[in-house]
């Protein structure tokens, strides 16, 4: 099954990402944003994703303006009655993703496939949400989109084969590695990386090293591109508190609950590089 015309639901960086990648296959775009200004911001970030593609010569400047040119964007869900696959990235709360979920069931056509972004939520849930769950499925991108290969495409019970076979195309296409994964919360990667976010949180809240020395020594020791805290304030210290509790709430795990340092910056706003302060600040 070949996609053609691919909507995507949010419009944040994740969206923005999501949206580069459906266009760069080839596939017309459109993205749904619930206000102008988003909208807006979100074709700021397609169009600086690109041109530093272009810098950098991983795309031709005719490549880079095709992709943006197959890219627009709507106010409106109708929009997307067309559409073959809907992709969401909306934020991470069930009750949003569900009641999206039914908005699009009454709007995309019978064949269709739904695709959440979720790095963390039961999809199974998600796919009760419409009258055909079995074209319901996960496709969790990475972020930064445009740099990370690793797509995991997640199958609730409810799923389909041929649902799973074409997204898991579709990702091939996208030039992505795609990953088959059962439907639990964290699926693999955010399963085993939470912990490790979280318990430095904790090394950090009983004083046994600064951020920076926790970082360097995650950097040094293991390898890692960057540590725990540059990596909390990447992600957003929201999204990561979002997926912790998820992920608490499936395992009942002491790792996964939540570290109160995490929660408290949470609620002072400190987001991270979304809000321009988290663990580090940042110059918008």
């Amino acid at each position: 099954m070949s996609f053609q015309l691919i909507g995507v639901v949010g419009s944040g960086i994740m969206g923005s990402g999501v949206a580069e990648a459906c266009a760069a296959t080839g596939a017309r775009v459109i993205v749904r944003a619930r206000t102008e200004a988003s909208a807006d911001a979100l074709l700021v970030q397609l169009d600086r994703s690109l041109a530093k593609q272009v810098e950098k010569a991983k795309r031709t400047a005719e490549d880079a303006a095709a992709i943006r040119q197959r890219v627009t964007v709507t106010a409106s869900l109708t929009d997307l009655a067309a559409c073959d696959l809907v992709i969401e990235t909306v934020v991470e709360d069930l009750e949003v993703k569900m009641e999206l979920f039914r908005a699009l069931n009454d709007v995309v056509g019978p064949k269709a496939i739904i695709a959440t972004c979720t790095s963390t939520l039961p999809i199974i849930d998600l796919a009760m949400q419409v009258s055909r769950p079995e074209r319901v499925c996960g496709v969790h991108f990475f972020n930064p989109v445009p740099t990370m290969a690793l797509v995991e495409v997640v199958r609730p019970l409810s799923a389909s084969d041929e649902t799973i076979e074409a997204v898991t195309e579709f990702v091939l296409t996208c030039g992505k590695e795609p990953i088959e994964v059962k439907d639990q919360a964290g699926f693999i990667v955010n399963a085993l990386l939470f912990p490790y976010l979280n318990n430095a949180v904790r090394l950090l809240e009983h004083g046994v090293a600064t951020k920076e020395g926790i970082d360097a020594a995650m950097k040094g020791g293991c390898g890692f591109p960057m540590g725990p805290f540059a990596l909390l304030d990447l992600v957003g210290l929201d999204t990561s508190l979002a997926i912790l509790d998820a992920l608490y709430v499936e395992y009942a795990d002491a790792n996964y609950a939540p570290v109160p340092l995490l929660r408290r910056m949470v609620s002072a706003g400190l987001l991270g590089r979304k809000s321009g302060e988290g663990f580090y600040q940042y110059n918008h």
